[in-house]
């Protein structure tokens, strides 16, 4: 049932919630409550964060808004603390539904004393060691090639694991996604390769950056399959990510998965009012009818298991005052201590930074501010 290359995203509910081919029994209304919970959760964290921002609390942030169902569906399709994702900018969804504390995220939106990566990373970059969730890097394509890297690594070490590596569509106009995935091909490497294909790279429409139909075609070119989904039919990303997955896992190389989605929201508040500049309101309200978290509510209401409004309401609520609740709390953990600048990059200080410890201890203990 599930193809590469096909010429229409694969699809299981319709846009009416309304199945278009037999649910997998895995699928049960519990099973679509849980994932429903986690996408309205990641949704409602979004607008969060977008107050923080305007509120001058941090500085960056780059939406996922109507990409919920693509992160969501992937971050169930992997062995999570067990496979090695290499993210893209825009994928705390993803890590939330593999079980990135949001406390860790916030901290590091905030660059507080709690954030793990110790307030060295710009916001909204997060790494989470424990889910192998690699520091997220705005250069554009340049996570493709190490984590093709660290795919050749398993495979010649032999262990069961495979490594996924995310990323947008604008990203595939890159030179080092073309060398990360022919690299990956040529040596045959256990790795997933997932285009969150939100059609907008920043203002650049994907039609302006190629001439292919779309960008799971390009496989080809790799020696690899090519799997076309609905990125906003959590059932058909779930299921076609875990498909490929396996693949991958069973030692046939690597695989690419195109999630057909998009991004209502701007690409970061480096560029707000889209609709202004580069898109169309129409365009925008068009994709709004496909939101996937709608799609989700409609198919359980379809299976007769509807979610209330009151319902609805009480779990927005309730990630609002857990936002709130962890700012607070991350805030009161201060910034990081100026000594970490000397920290964590040598097992044994050079003689230079000792010097230069030295001299900044000096200037704190005569009164000067010492500043990280």
């Amino acid at each position: 049932m599930i193809q590469p290359f096909t010429a229409e995203p694969i699809q299981w509910v319709s846009e009416s919630g309304v199945p278009v081919r037999d649910l997998p029994e895995r699928f049960t209304p519990q099973l679509l409550r849980d994932l429903h919970a986690l996408m309205l959760r990641a949704r409602e964290f979004d607008r969060k964060l977008i107050t923080l921002l305007r509120q001058g609390r941090t500085t960056f942030y780059a939406q996922s808004s109507g990409m919920e169902a693509t992160q969501v569906g992937l971050a169930r399709s992997i062995r999570v603390g067990h496979d090695w994702v290499w993210p893209y900018y825009r994928d705390h969804t993803l890590g939330l539904a593999m079980g990135v504390p949001m406390f860790e995220l916030i901290s590091q939106c905030l660059g507080s004393n709690s954030d793990p990566s110790r307030g060295r990373q710009m916001p909204h970059h997060f790494a989470a060691k424990r889910q192998n969730f690699v520091s997220i890097s705005s250069s554009i394509a340049s996570q493709v090639p190490p984590a093709a890297g660290n795919a050749m690594a398993q495979k010649y070490l032999g262990v069961d694991e495979i490594t996924v590596c995310t990323f947008g569509d604008g990203a595939t106009s890159e030179g080092d996604w073309h060398a990360g995935m022919n690299m990956a091909g040529a040596h045959q490497a256990p790795a997933l390769f997932v285009c969150e294909n939100n059609q907008w790279a920043i203002s650049t429409h994907l039609r302006a950056q190629t001439a292919s139909e779309n960008i799971h075609i390009k496989a080809k070119a790799y020696g690899m399959p090519g799997f076309y989904v609905d990125g906003n039919d959590i059932v058909a990303v779930m299921e076609v990510c875990a498909h490929a997955a396996e693949w991958v896992r069973a030692g046939n190389g690597p695989a690419l998965v195109e999630c057909l989605t998009y991004r209502v929201g701007s690409h970061s508040n480096a560029d707000a009012d889209a609709e202004k500049h580069y898109r169309t309101r129409e365009e925008v309200e068009e994709w709004l009818g496909r939101d996937p978290i709608v799609r989700i509510e409609k198919l359980l209401e379809h299976l007769g298991h509807p979610i209330s409004a009151e319902e609805r309401a009480q779990m927005i609520a309730q990630t609002h005052r857990e936002v709130d609740e962890q700012v607070i709390q991350a805030e009161a953990t201060g910034q990081p201590d100026w000594r970490i600048i000397f920290e964590d990059v040598y097992a044994d200080m050079p003689g230079h930074l000792r010097d230069q410890e030295a001299q900044l201890r000096a200037e704190q203990e005569a009164g000067q501010e010492v500043r990280a």
